[in-house]
């Protein structure tokens, strides 16, 4: 790894001649992303410089603009690293540059937050510990938040009637009441399962709505808010110094599984998105075709 950075230093004082100052800015752009990538990797504590992605670029943008950094200073950032893929490109180290089309946010644009792989995995460690009522729902909100892509809102109002567990997809009413499939895996299955033969029953009350799936402990149905304090507190057991909310696990899943290789227009009918400057690109996919995209493509849908 270090050496290609050595080589690509060379190049710049050899070939491009670049002065010192310029340089040393390069070489710490560098490194500062190798540092980022060494944090962020839950898998395995070395750096492989060859095997970045699109996600993880987007991560690191992400990262960059919530620490407060200035668009120029991130631009800077950006086209050091640019160069440098360039060279590994030109070298055949590498068949893709995971910097081409990178684009940078606009004034005043939010960027989505993401959940790195080591805090999902915290945040479902947490949950399934906790075996009473209570910590059924809560591991089913976190399986159905990242399984299915919902909307906090949509999770809220999840019915029983909209439910088909044989097939495993729940027909969603979203924003301006449009109805979209969503498939969920085995993992979802399986906490969903749990919970309506046990923890449900427990907390559902003589007056609770039969059909209402997520209660509270006085079996009322449990709100947006609800869901957002239960996520908050998760996030505090599991450790996590960022504030999290529910969509974030949105995010999330739109992300995995574009990086798994899903195309833009499957996940736009999965996150039920109608604006072209959402996902861009929007035509119409079979519910069969959703389903064999969903499990070929996202990591949870199978075990």
């Amino acid at each position: 790894m270090f050496d290609y950075i050595e080589r690509f230093l060379d190049y710049l004082q050899v070939e491009r001649q670049y002065s010192d100052e310029t340089q040393r800015a390069y070489k710490s752009d560098i490194y500062e992303f190798v540092q980022f990538l060494g944090e962020t990797n839950a898998k395995d504590e070395t750096v492989d410089l060859t095997a970045v992605t699109s996600l993880d670029v987007r991560v690191f943008l992400s990262h960059l603009y919530e620490r407060g950094d200035s668009t120029r200073t991130i631009a800077r950032k950006v086209s050091s690293l640019r160069s440098f893929y360039e060279f590994l490109e030109r070298n055949d180290a590498i068949d893709h540059n995971p910097f081409d089309g990178v684009q940078l946010k606009k004034a005043g644009q939010h960027l989505p937050r993401y959940f790195y792989e080591k805090e999902l995995n915290r945040l479902f460690e947490v949950a399934q510990a906790d075996q009473s009522p209570l910590g059924q729902r809560n591991l089913l909100i976190l399986e159905m938040l990242y399984g299915t892509g919902m909307r906090v809102s949509e999770l809220a109002d999840l019915d029983l009637t909209m439910i088909d567990q044989r097939a495993k997809i729940i027909t969603v009413t979203g924003k301006g009441n449009k109805t979209r499939i969503v498939p969920y895996g085995q993992y979802a299955q399986k906490a969903l399962q749990q919970y309506l033969a046990d923890g449900r029953l427990q907390l559902m009350q003589p007056d609770s709505d039969p059909n209402h799936v997520l209660f509270n402990q006085r079996g009322k149905p449990l709100a947006t808010g609800g869901i957002e304090y239960v996520l908050k507190k998760l996030g505090k057991q599991a450790g996590l110094t960022q504030n999290i909310s529910a969509h974030m696990f949105r995010h999330t899943y739109a992300t995995d599984l574009l990086n798994n290789g899903a195309d833009l227009r499957t996940v736009q009918q999965l996150l039920g998105h109608s604006s072209l400057s959402t996902t861009q690109i929007y035509t119409h996919v079979t519910t069969q075709s959703l389903q064999e995209n969903y499990r070929k493509f996202f990591p949870r849908a199978n075990e």
